[in-house]
């Protein structure tokens, strides 16, 4: 008994700290406990009212399914009891948590072989585990819970707006002209990235002519790769809401305003747009690009366990408080992506962000070509993928 229990509450300890980022102390963990607490909504009310503000609740109960198992090894002397508890289904667990106020942000279940078998448990516990149906048949149950909340947290918080553009020389002033100013203040901070073009001096002059009546800046680009451009502009970035809006201007500038009202109404922590739900025009996305995209939603869906519709759109938005927590944990995946999405994506995950999909409509390009290779870029996209499940899901 004591060998399994061993086992066990290690496996437990590692979970609970992989979902529990380091340096995090608004964390509560109640693991293994609602099934001996005679009124679990007042329970999950009262841990609500103790959370900090942006403060999360870590739940561990087991699996009721294996109680016949349990008692079992109770009756072998394997385990202490039996013990009679609440009969807590995962669905039962989150409708508690939406009564007491408590949203979910992640959830499933793990563990199919509670006591170390050489090989084994390893091959069960990191892998079956999270394949279905073996995913549904976990020893015990895990949720990750957030506060419901629908109050702003600022009154008028201010953002930045972080434009990565090569070769956009033709839609630079119309993205200072159309994009909204909103919050306290709104910046617009273009990044040039080593364009054939004019891009460069397009900005400078799109820059002077309307410093009266905007907040822009500007930097040229060292490195390579979007995410080179996007994590340039966020450290230029002074706003408290940080997003991302391409300068080929498929997404129509004016959408940038849902962004802001649902990170601000706390509708989410992070707020993705999928382009993937509107209809689009003709020659905005191939039929080799659409597929790949549905098939990367469904992917990384699983692999982050939470809704991803469209992991590509390039119009992203969070609060620079949380992308500096992102940024403090990046260690923890490594500089990987070219893109910037998906440090993003990872990134929110790994820190219990809620992620929302908000649909944006999506149109052609007027001016210049994409710089996305379809091949060349979509097998790097696989192999993410596998980065992804290895860091996040196989644990």
């Amino acid at each position: 008994m004591k060998f399994w229990k061993q086992y066990y509450y290690s496996y437990l300890k590692l979970f609970i700290d992989f979902l529990r980022p380091k340096d995090q102390s608004n964390y509560l963990v109640a693991s293994d406990v609602l099934g001996r607490v005679d009124d679990v909504q007042s329970f999950l009310t009262q841990a609500n009212l103790s959370l900090p503000e942006n403060g999360r609740l870590i739940i561990t109960q087991y699996n009721a399914l294996w109680e016949p198992i349990l008692r079992l090894a109770s009756w072998l002397g394997w385990r202490e009891g039996p013990i009679e508890q609440n009969w807590l289904a995962l669905a039962d667990l989150k409708n508690f948590a939406y009564l007491a106020g408590l949203e979910v942000i992640r959830s499933g279940t793990k563990m199919l072989v509670p006591i170390y078998i050489p090989i084994i448990s390893s091959l069960f516990n990191r892998f079956l585990a999270n394949l279905w149906p073996f995913s549904r048949l976990g020893l015990f149950h895990f949720l990750v819970l957030r506060k419901i909340d629908d109050t702003s947290r600022h009154q008028s918080p201010s953002l930045s707006i972080i434009v990565p553009a090569r070769n956009e020389a033709a839609t630079i002033e119309k993205i200072v002209q159309e994009l909204p100013t909103l919050g306290l203040f709104t910046e617009v901070i273009f990044v040039e990235g080593n364009s054939t073009d004019n891009t460069f001096t397009e900005i400078q002059r799109v820059t002077e002519k309307y410093k009266a009546m905007k907040k822009i800046k500007y930097a040229k680009q060292e490195g390579k790769g979007k995410g080179d451009a996007v994590r340039n502009g966020f450290d230029l970035a002074t706003g408290d809401i940080l997003t991302i809006y391409d300068a080929d201007m498929t997404v129509p500038p004016k959408e940038i305003k849902k962004f802001y009202d649902a990170i601000v109404e706390n509708k989410g922590d992070f707020i993705n747009g999928s382009r993937l739900v509107y209809p689009m025009q003709k020659e905005s996305m191939r039929v080799l690009n659409f597929l790949g995209n549905k098939f990367f939603s469904l992917a990384f869906t699983w692999i982050l366990s939470q809704p991803i519709k469209d992991t590509l759109c390039g119009t992203k938005m969070l609060w620079r408080k949380d992308y500096e927590n992102i940024k403090k944990n990046r260690p923890f995946f490594g500089d990987f992506d070219p893109f910037g999405d998906f440090d993003l994506l990872f990134g929110a995950t790994k820190l219990n962000l809620k992620i929302i999909d908000l649909p944006v409509h999506y149109r052609e390009r007027v001016y210049g070509v994409t710089n996305i290779s379809r091949w060349r870029h979509g097998w790097l996209l696989f192999r993410m993928t596998w980065f992804a499940m290895k860091k996040l899901k196989f644990r």
